[in-house]
């Protein structure tokens, strides 16, 4: 079996549904959850494929500028996620031994990633996205090689990325979501600097590289989500392999959880049991 790590950086207070991720990663116990932040753990019981590593802001930060051999300065956390395709030359001591290394968020619902990430696909694939269009912040793989590893430096733009303290949204595309959902020409991206989608796409093309791109993530939704005992389910019909709550986290504020039942349900606005 391939062996996957999942890096996730966070730094700020745990929101409510980090409880949900952690207890659907419980669920995917051959996957391994590294995650970095200057918090501590908000449970006294860790799932066994989830692990903590405290670092603060400055010393992220002066590990990249080692690393990366660029000046690294920056005040706001979010821009971490553009140097989420870096985490493999970041990180050497986390991906050691891994087949893949993914970056990831917390704000997900995991169903059964290995009904999704087969062997087969694992096997004949440099990349795994979790989208048919572009590459996703929240969750994509990459084989743990040397050329996957460094694959950022194939943008012509990476170094004035991690130079600048503001966002680029170099992870995914560059904020141009509609050129690639719309299928516009690479060439004719209206993009200010070129992400890790446009290099990928590429580089697929040109067959430098094996890129998957499959739609196996939901965030919006228009009906029902089933996560019964780890596998998750749209409309009781079709399984997914994870659902984004960038949309419900805005609108869903809950009370307290005190227990995640083994079967609840999302819907557009709510999780309930």
């Amino acid at each position: 079996m391939h062996r996957i790590v999942i890096i996730i950086c966070y730094y700020g207070r745990w929101p409510w549904y980090f409880t949900y991720f952690l207890h659907t990663c419980n669920y995917n116990p051959t996957i391994d959850f590294i995650i970095i932040t200057d918090e501590d753990s908000p449970l006294k019981f860790l799932p066994n494929n989830v692990a903590f590593i405290k670092m603060s802001i400055d010393d992220f930060k002066r590990r990249a500028s080692k690393k990366l051999r660029l000046p690294v300065d920056f005040s706001e956390p979010y821009k971490i996620n553009d140097f989420k395709p870096a985490y493999g030359v970041l990180f050497p001591e986390i991906i050691k031994g891994y087949d893949f290394w993914g970056h990831g968020d917390i704000d997900i619902i995991f169903g059964n990633i290995r009904n999704f990430m087969t062997a087969e696909i694992l096997r004949t694939h440099d990349i795994i996205c979790v989208r048919h269009d572009h590459i996703t912040g929240f969750f994509t793989l990459f084989r743990n090689c040397n050329k996957m590893n460094t694959l950022y430096k194939s943008s012509k733009d990476y170094k004035k990325v991690f130079s600048s303290e503001r966002h680029f949204c170099f992870d995914e595309t560059n904020f141009e979501y509609n050129c690639f959902t719309q299928n516009i020409p690479l060439e004719n991206a209206n993009t200010e600097i070129e992400s890790m989608t446009q290099i990928v796409k590429k580089m697929h093309n040109q067959k430098l590289l094996n890129a998957y791109f499959d739609f196996h993530a939901m965030d919006i939704l228009h009906g029902k989500l089933k996560w019964d005992n780890g596998t998750l389910f749209f409309k009781n019909k079709f399984e997914v392999m994870l659902y984004h709550l960038i949309n419900l986290k805005r609108i869903y504020k809950p009370k307290r959880i005190i227990r995640i039942p083994e079967t609840f349900y999302i819907s557009p606005t709510r999780i309930y049991s």
